[in-house]
């Protein structure tokens, strides 16, 4: 057996969050890390991704993600072409418990392993910036830090939290002991501690595996008790590593600042200048667009009269229009629409939990909901009846199934569809259709080398996603 290198650093890309604050584009189904909000080729999950990907500097990434956005993972990391191992959280338990999981991970392999920890939804204007900072941060988490990367501000913004560089780290150049954090400031607060010399919070964290799993032994030792019974009975499913859902669910909710940055005494910091945003907001996603000559951020089919300073997201085939507006925000899906001042745009979480209070479906779910063999797409419902679009990606496969309220018709538009109906398989080809009676056996596949695209005609007494029983399914669902 080969020796680690103990020249790469581990990354470890955290994407578990349900990005609620840009909803109606993020939502519990698509959340904004998976979505092309900033760069209209790349999610942020894949930026993040490639960001790791030189190998003098990184090892194969770990990616930390929950149960229902494997798919998705997996797919954006295929499309980025970026091979890395998938670990999967039964339940969001906050991010003490995954940076303990990711700790576990690397100290399998060695436990002088250097791991990185990233959040998949940042954005980073200068990459190879970013690579060098961390070798140098590196060298502190060796040394036996827990190294964080601050942020040098460009504004006083409330809705970071802070770090202040305390003295340097002796012969470590550039590294400095942390002196404290500080939690997210108002306005003047801020301008205060940028004034003291103070760095953004960026939530970067480089340390030794052996080094973290000691400080969580120290500080939150049920933590790391969770996490190690959780990693030790996981179970592999397809390419995805399983935590155990009953002990992993055991480990108390709380972030890894609170549980171990903010006591430790190993805590160091890399004061670093590269363009950055955790576009947490509608108003931080305007930051860091590019701007016309009125100050506005467009997406989309949009047309502006008289309006500045404000971001405008169309998404679909909709026009959006704005006249005479100042400093909005105005994002137009296929299914629900926000209009916000720019500067409390922080507020649609709020307005987030009270759509769910009233149990309005678009607070959580696409009009395109995306599954394991391709997605689908509401098209209408009504009393006895819904119409859907649907694509299955090549070689894709839908459970073997049946409804008890329901028949379909599917209606092939492009591509050919082998269609399972109780004993018989038949090919249906584009401009074919096939009649799927109530309580039949059934399932679709696409053997061939293009997407294939669909309509599905549901009628009957209820249509709901909870009607179906799944006999088969490889995807274990």
């Amino acid at each position: 057996m080969s020796e680690p290198n103990r020249d790469l650093i581990l990354p470890v890309i955290l994407c578990g969050g349900s990005g609620t604050r840009l909803w109606p584009a993020s939502r519990e189904s698509m959340p904004k890390q998976f979505s092309r909000l900033v760069d209209e080729n790349a999610s942020t999950f894949q930026a993040t991704a490639r960001r790791v990907t030189d190998a003098a500097v990184f090892a194969k990434p770990i990616v930390i993600a929950s149960s229902d956005a494997r798919f998705i993972v997996a797919e954006q990391l295929l499309e980025a072409e970026v091979p890395a191992d998938i670990v999967l959280e039964p339940s969001r338990q906050d991010s003490a418990a995954a940076v303990a999981v990711a700790a576990l991970t690397a100290a399998r392999r060695d436990p002088e392993a250097v791991v990185l920890i990233l959040a998949a939804d940042h954005v980073i204007g200068d990459p190879p910036a970013f690579a060098a900072a961390a070798r140098i941060a590196a060298s502190g988490a060796r040394d036996g830090h827990i190294m964080t990367l601050g942020i040098e501000p460009t504004r006083a913004a409330s809705d970071y939290g802070y770090v202040r560089p305390g003295p340097a780290l002796e012969g470590l150049p550039g590294l400095h002991a942390v002196e404290r954090f500080v939690e997210k400031p108002d306005t003047a607060g801020a301008e205060r501690l940028i004034a003291e010399g103070a760095l953004w919070n960026s939530g970067y964290f480089l340390f030794r595996a052996d080094i973290m799993l000691a400080e969580l032994e120290a500080y939150v030792p049920e933590v790391l008790a969770a996490a190690r019974a959780a990693f030790e009975a996981a179970t592999t499913d397809l390419d995805f590593v399983r935590l155990d859902a009953a002990a992993f669910a055991q480990a108390p909710k709380t972030s890894i600042d609170y549980a171990v940055m903010e006591r430790t005494e190993r805590a160091g910091v890399l004061p670093v200048s590269f363009p950055w945003s955790d576009v947490g907001t509608w108003d931080a996603v305007w930051q860091v667009l590019d701007h016309d000559a009125q100050g506005n951020a467009v997406r989309g089919r949009v047309e502006l009269v008289g309006t500045s300073n404000s971001l405008i997201h169309s998404e679909g085939e909709g026009l959006t229009t704005v006249v005479g507006l100042d400093d909005v925000v105005v994002v137009a899906t296929p299914d629900a629409v926000l209009v916000a001042s720019k500067s409390r745009s922080g507020e649609v979480k709020e307005l987030v939990t009270a759509l769910r209070k009233k149990a309005h479906p678009e607070a959580d779910a696409h009009r395109r909901m995306y599954r394991p063999w391709g997605w689908y797409q509401r098209i209408d419902i009504g009393e006895r009846f819904q119409v859907k679009r649907i694509m299955v990606t090549p070689g894709g496969r839908l459970s073997l199934q049946k409804h008890f309220h329901r028949a379909e018709h599917w209606v092939v538009v492009k591509g050919t569809a082998e269609v399972t109906l109780n004993e018989q398989i038949i090919l249906v080809h584009e401009n074919e259709a096939v009649y799927l009676p109530i309580g039949s056996m059934h399932r679709l596949t696409n053997p061939g080398k293009i997407p294939l695209e669909l309509i599905e005609v549901q009628v009957g007494s209820y249509t709901g996603e909870d009607d179906i029983i799944r006999v088969e399914d490889i995807y274990g669902r």
